[in-house]
């Protein structure tokens, strides 16, 4: 039986073509509020947390603005007013109705900032009606609990964001990422060498570095959410600085990379170190070198690193949803899980 997650991840080639098709026509907007502001404040929960830290070292190393990722208790617990003149707030929400994200925007909009609201629930939603600028992804209903879909079509507002705030990059490259989406889908890699791997081992460390921190954040939570394992989503350089002791023979790494990267180099240090020690590493791109290094290997995009992390994330949420199924687990309703999560 195909599960609601596996139809969904299939979806997403038509989803970023249509959510690039609808975004790219507001550059010119994002670009007019973006030269009110200097730098940027990310407000964001889960799954578009992840999204956030993808948009965060986006706009930093090409966009040269400074960014943070927003501590939303700041607004809802504590009620702090904080200056935020000349700042730019992004909301990232996939529903637009999580009530602490749609407070924090209006919280920052009060202490000064400009905001931008992304989210898949529409024009309409709570999230884009407080916003100065709604990007609205156009992802369709997305009716399993993890995020798919709605998460690679926040990668690409992201991106959108950053080449309206005046990103070095080439917009033909992210037009370029719907068909390397759909290549990883019809060849993930090794993928059942993977989930064999990981079928029998209580938790699993997943690491990058840069752009791709994103993707190891996010294929943590998956791996988390649908599968129970104890995955832990680290920067390589943090993972080194001492978490590394608990990778071994029952806690494989599994190491994300973009081929053309900066990060690509260490990341094949890891993984010759996490071998060389008798723990498995599996590997996420990173081009033969990589896949070298490692003990199996998931394909990489062909795509430049800056939208890089809308492709990686697609074997990550294949191994998620087959590794699910192998272990006995419904991945479209994990256990104590919601579409929505309100939280205080």
């Amino acid at each position: 039986m195909t599960t609601k997650m596996r139809s969904e991840i299939a979806e997403q080639p038509t989803a970023l073509r249509a959510t690039l098709d609808s975004l790219l026509p507001q550059v010119g907007e994002i670009r007019a509020i973006g030269e009110q502001t200097r730098q940027l404040l990310f407000i964001a929960r889960g799954t578009s947390d992840n999204a956030a830290v993808y948009g965060r070292y986006l706009v930093e190393s090409h966009a040269g603005r400074l960014a943070a990722l927003a501590a939303p208790s700041i607004a809802t617990t504590y009620k702090r007013r904080l200056d935020l003149d000349g700042v730019l707030a992004v909301a990232i929400s996939q529903s637009g109705r999580t009530e602490e994200i749609v407070e924090t925007l209006a919280w920052a909009k009060d202490c000064g900032a400009r905001t931008v609201g992304i989210t898949n629930g529409g024009p309409d939603s709570p999230l884009a009606q407080a916003a100065d600028v709604a990007l609205c992804t156009v992802a369709g209903e997305e009716k399993a609990v993890p995020a798919t879909k709605t998460y690679t079509t926040q990668l690409a507002a992201l991106a959108v964001l950053a080449i309206g705030l005046g990103a070095d990059v080439d917009v033909a490259e992210l037009q370029r990422v719907p068909e390397a989406v759909e290549k990883l889908i019809a060849e993930p890699g090794d993928l059942e060498a993977v989930v064999e791997g990981l079928l029998d081992k209580p938790g699993v460390v997943v690491s990058g570095r840069g752009l791709v921190f994103s993707t190891a954040l996010e294929t943590a939570l998956k791996l988390k959410e649908a599968c129970y394992l104890h995955a832990m989503g680290l920067s390589y350089a943090d993972l080194l600085h001492g978490p590394i002791a608990v990778v071994d023979a029952d806690t494989p790494a599994l190491l994300v990379a973009s081929e053309n990267s900066p990060t690509l180099q260490g990341t094949v240090a890891l993984a010759e170190r996490v071998v060389a020690a008798g723990a498995a590493a599996y590997t996420i791109g990173g081009g033969a070198a990589l896949a070298r290094a490692g003990t199996a290997a998931l394909n990489g995009p062909d795509l430049p690193e800056w939208v890089a992390p809308m492709g990686l994330i697609v074997p990550g949420q294949l191994l998620t949803e087959t590794l699910a199924r192998r272990l006995g687990i419904d991945p479209d309703a994990p256990r104590g899980l919601n579409k929505v999560t309100q939280t205080d």
